[in-house]
């Protein structure tokens, strides 16, 4: 029998609950439906407080417990992603284009179910829980959203912050967890390569974008193999180049697109640094004149790193052992993935934050995959479809 009758009892519930999140998934910032479900359920189950509206679609829900000033943040993401899905369930996306491909939905039932769990044993925990439903994590903005809208003004400042995310790299019934540095710095960008442009037969005529930007590409792998320390982990990759309209004709203009990774803060800024002076460099060498110089843009939606606080993890990871069993707790690698509860936990004075992975794969699954019988569909894939 679990440590935790009340959500072993719920359990018929909390997984209609989680089915019916997948079947109406939503896009970041318009999660109205899913913040109607998840607030509905919060106030039924008896949380103290419910706030809704916050940077839009966000909700708080705030449980007190025995008297105590210990304050702590759950933290549960609401949006899906713009993918159709293939999984073929009997619960699978009724809106076409959109899926839950990265476990929101489940992470938001937990939350629910924990609610429910707290609420019904209030009286064996002392302090104040705020459950923190963010929107719009997968492109980055949410928590910002949410801190701009006042989230550690208008409602308790957490001292720690909690939160999961359910994956391929376990399976059920297992947590996965890497202390200090775990997910990445996300950066996007753009760089806009102006040329001359002119005909194809004539191209001493012209200076040709395409050329310059194929220089700019080969000179930017440069960054991470020659200029960032080995030790330190960064990816430059260029996921998108789009330039000219036909086979004779050298055109005016060629657009690239970047995403970066990191983990220090010092990294990231050297990276960004360099890439600014090998386009620029690229471009006084290929002639271009002054004012044709490349436009580098550093997108808006930046992810910064997600970091474990190795004490708090440990404490977190105590309770988890006891709970399930130390065989089923495993320290796995860091990823380059991006993750915007980090941003949560740098506000100054910087707040102790806790991510940990759960397992989403059946135990046959489990145990075929490990044998090399099957491939396992990851997180954003239109197959995910964690247990």
């Amino acid at each position: 029998m679990s440590n935790l009758p009340i959500i072993e009892a719920a359990k018929d519930e909390l997984t209609a609950i989680f089915k019916d999140l997948h079947q109406h998934p939503e896009i970041g910032f318009t999660e109205h439906r899913t913040a109607g479900v998840v607030t509905e359920k919060l106030k039924e189950y008896g949380v103290d407080e419910v706030h809704t509206g916050i940077a839009g679609t966000g909700v708080v829900g705030i449980i007190k417990g025995n008297e105590g000033s210990r304050r702590v943040g759950l933290r549960a993401d609401m949006d899906a992603l713009p993918i159709d899905e293939l999984t073929n369930l009997n619960y699978s996306s009724k809106t076409p284009g959109v899926m839950h491909a990265c476990g929101h939905d489940i992470h938001m039932a937990v939350l629910i179910g924990s609610a429910n769990e707290l609420i019904e044993r209030s009286k064996e925990w002392s302090g104040t829980l705020i459950m923190i439903l963010q929107p719009a994590e997968e492109v980055g903005q949410g928590a910002l959203a949410m801190l701009r809208d006042g989230l550690f003004e208008k409602f308790p400042r957490p001292d720690f912050n909690l939160a999961l995310h359910v994956g391929s790299a376990g399976p059920a019934g297992s947590i996965g967890y890497h202390l200090g540095y775990s997910m990445a710095n996300v950066d996007s960008v753009d760089i806009i390569v102006e040329g001359i442009g002119g005909h194809g037969a004539y191209p001493h005529t012209a200076v040709d974008p395409i050329v310059l930007s194929s220089q700019i590409v080969l000179a930017l792998q440069t960054i991470v193999s020659r200029e960032i320390n080995p030790l330190e982990p960064a990816v430059v990759t260029v996921g998108s180049i789009h330039g000219g309209l036909k086979h004779n004709i050298i055109p005016d203009e060629v657009k690239l697109q970047l995403t970066l990774r990191s983990y220090s803060d010092d990294v990231r800024n050297k990276t960004i640094s360099n890439i600014k002076r090998i386009v620029r460099g690229q471009a006084i060498a290929a002639g271009l004149p002054n004012d044709k110089m490349p436009n580098v843009i550093l997108k808006d939606e930046h992810t910064p790193a997600l970091y474990n606080d190795p004490d708090f993890s440990n404490k977190v990871l105590d309770f988890i052992r006891n709970e399930i069993g130390p065989e089923n707790v495993h320290e796995i690698p860091a990823v380059m993935g991006g993750e915007d509860f980090g941003r949560f936990g740098r506000q100054e004075p910087k707040i102790p934050s806790f991510l940990f992975w759960l397992g989403g794969v059946s135990k046959d699954d489990w145990e075929r995959y490990q044998k090399g019988e099957i491939t396992l569909a990851s997180n954003h894939s239109p197959f995910f479809a964690p247990i």
